[in-house]
């Protein structure tokens, strides 16, 4: 979720019953040649543990280099995404490009699993594509290497985020797994969640997108998992829950950056309620964060929250993140 899971959104999401947050994605490379934006992307507040920084790389002497920043940093532990489909990311040899190359992947799990005492977590995909789906492949050689969990998106890397994730088999993996797994790919809703726990048995789910368009899931799953009843919708208070959010954004972000950042939120948080179409315009015209901050809460205080229209599809976050 790059340019979402920010240090200020990570706050937030903990602040709203999230079990535990990871970075976006953070170049080892960029590291390894000392970028202060790079660095940047690592910075987390003590609310925010257990909190994982996410590395990519194709080098394992950069990476295990950067698995040992991490650790200087406090983080609790260092996650490796072999997951991400971006180009960009992909031609370098790194994301989900590693799941091409089992050998390759070894030797970098080995260096950083050497070079750190803290837990060293994966994230991958099913397989690059339809005819290589090499999901069972990669568990056994993760646990293998002493990998602590793996996330598993239900998606090849050709499928992008097409198409609907695979929990079947994200369900078949984690019944020959030998460590922890972590189902993850289109999780909308509470009830979504407690029933992949229960019906593919891993052993915890990792949303993302759901968060976006409902930032009380994580109150909403736990509730329903150790009470077995979900908190009526009329209980979301999103007004409430953005202006929280906005707390957490000025601290942490100039103007500029506060009023992007609180546009998409407030366009995302909308999704789905009547009235949305011509909200996202509005907000989207507004010249400062004062503006949007009228304009969001004006909305929010009068929305709905039982009149939410059925998604027919995710399209409003789709863009090549996660």
């Amino acid at each position: 979720m790059a340019g979402i899971t920010d240090q200020a959104f990570r706050s937030y999401m903990r602040s709203m019953g999230a079990g535990v947050v990871v970075s976006e994605l953070v170049s080892a490379t960029g590291l390894e040649y000392k970028s202060k934006r790079t660095e940047a992307l690592m910075g987390f507040d003590e609310i925010q543990r257990p909190v994982g920084i996410q590395l990519f790389g194709e080098s394992p002497d950069h990476v295990s280099h950067a698995a040992r920043f991490v650790e200087e940093k406090g983080a609790d532990f260092v996650d490796l995404n072999f997951g991400c489909p971006v180009p960009k990311v992909v031609k370098k040899g790194a994301g989900s490009a590693m799941l091409k190359d089992l050998p390759a992947m070894k030797i970098l799990l080995r260096a950083v699993v050497a070079a750190v005492k803290i837990p060293v977590t994966i994230k991958i995909r099913t397989g690059w594509d339809a005819n290589s789906r090499n999901a069972h492949d990669v568990v056994q050689l993760a646990a293998d290497e002493g990998i602590k969990w793996v996330a598993i998106h239900g998606r090849t890397r050709a499928q992008g985020y097409e198409g609907n994730a695979d929990w079947q088999m994200i369900g078949e993996v984690k019944a020959k797994a030998k460590l922890p797994i972590i189902g993850n790919g289109d999780i909308l809703s509470a009830e979504q969640a407690v029933r992949y726990l229960s019906e593919f048995g891993v052993d915890g789910v990792m949303i993302g997108r759901g968060a976006l368009k409902n930032p009380y899931i994580f109150r909403e799953a736990l509730q329903l998992l150790h009470e077995g009843n979900r908190p009526s919708v009329q209980q979301r208070d999103f007004e409430s829950a953005f202006l929280r959010l906005q707390e957490h954004i000025t601290s942490r972000c100039d103007e500029h950056i506060t009023q992007i950042q609180l546009k998409k939120f407030a366009a995302w948080f909308s999704t789905g309620y009547p009235g949305a179409a011509q909200f996202r315009k509005n907000i989207f015209q507004a010249q400062s964060s004062q503006d949007v901050m009228e304009t969001a809460l004006n909305f929010f205080r009068t929305m709905k929250t039982d009149q939410q229209e059925a998604q027919t599809h995710q399209g409003f976050l789709m863009g090549g993140h996660g």
